[in-house]
């Protein structure tokens, strides 16, 4: 997947370049800065000083000598001093600076802290959000495999209401596969036995019947076929539907070239969402890769909470689903 949130060390990440949450003068500091100084050795530090400082907002480049990268980008975000102040237009032209630094000296992989989300003060959820939003626009129109790093869990959050929303719908729909109860069962006997009344109720002459041929069209239907379908239906090229779905290229080439392909959950979700389908949709796509939502899988909560709210962005549900430690949507 094009974007992906990951725990690590950014100065262990073998990436063509990372970028390094620098200060003005480029000479190292504390948090990440330091970090990355101390791992690329002396000579990074050497090279920085003919760099002559950057300003905030701005980025340059360096080698990456020691570290097991290329290059390192130097990005000075804004210091948070109450949201007035510029700042976020500030980091977001650090995260433009810095992708179009990568792509004209050819890099492939690029790995990002979360800018001024440390010792400089910005709210975590906020330049996270930043971060996805400029990351996600940059993708739309290159290619490029970009990894936003965090290092632990105290450096990443959420907004708090929507964290909150969350688990409170998990709370409230989560089913635990082997604990039915007596009540719970007799009530889907009575769910079920009024769906068959209403179905009995229903003349076939006011149904909308599809033919013999038509039925047997969607059984035969793999799910290459069935999402070919569903992105010539939506009026989206291949690219616009893949990039939307945080789908790399070369997987989608892969799906697209063999009818039988058997894709992953969450790259078939990906593709759901960036179509922006129904919930009976997605189970409808599901269903052609074997797989299906269950309330009894907080990862099918998650995804259920977003299409119910409307919110079909596949940045922002994997912020969510990172932040409750489940697998990100995309491939």
């Amino acid at each position: 997947m094009p974007l992906q949130i990951i725990r690590n060390d950014i100065t262990k990440m073998k990436v063509d370049a990372i970028v390094n949450a620098a200060n003005n003068s480029l000479l190292g500091g504390g948090g990440v800065d330091g970090c990355i100084h101390r791992a690329a050795g002396p000579e990074l530090l050497a090279e920085c000083k003919l760099l002559n400082g950057c300003e905030t907002g701005a980025a340059k480049i360096t080698k990456g000598y020691q570290l097991p990268c290329t290059y390192v980008i130097h990005a000075v975000g804004p210091r948070w001093i109450d949201g007035s102040h510029n700042e976020k237009e500030l980091l977001k032209s650090c995260y433009i600076a810095s992708l179009n630094l990568a792509k004209e000296y050819g890099c492939k992989s690029i790995a990002f802290p979360l800018i001024s989300s440390g010792i400089y003060g910005y709210p975590k959820a906020q330049a996270l959000r930043v971060a996805v939003e400029q990351i996600g626009k940059f993708l739309l129109d290159n290619e490029m495999m970009v990894y936003l790093v965090i290092f632990d869990r105290k450096t990443y959050e959420i907004g708090d209401k929507l964290y909150s929303d969350i688990k409170s719908y998990i709370d409230d729909q989560y089913v635990d596969e082997h604990s039915d109860s007596l009540s719970l069962q007799r009530a889907r006997f009575v769910e079920f036995e009024h769906a068959c009344l209403e179905e009995e109720s229903v003349p076939l002459s006011s149904a909308k019947q599809k033919s013999i041929t038509e039925w047997l069209n969607d059984i035969d239907e793999s799910f290459s076929e069935m999402l070919l379908r569903k992105i010539d239906e939506s009026g989206m090229s291949d690219a616009e539907c893949y990039k939307k779905a945080n789908i790399d290229r070369k997987l989608f080439s892969k799906i697209r070239s063999d009818k039988l392909y058997k894709p992953s959950k969450p790259t078939v979700i990906a593709f759901a969402l960036a179509l922006e389908l129904s919930l009976e949709e997605i189970q409808d796509m599901l269903a052609k890769a074997g797989f299906a939502l269950s309330h009894s899988n907080k990862f099918d909560l998650i995804i259920e909470y977003f299409v119910k709210q409307g919110n079909y962005n596949v940045y922002e549900i994997n912020e969510a689903l990172f932040a409750f430690d489940q697998s990100l949507i995309g491939g």
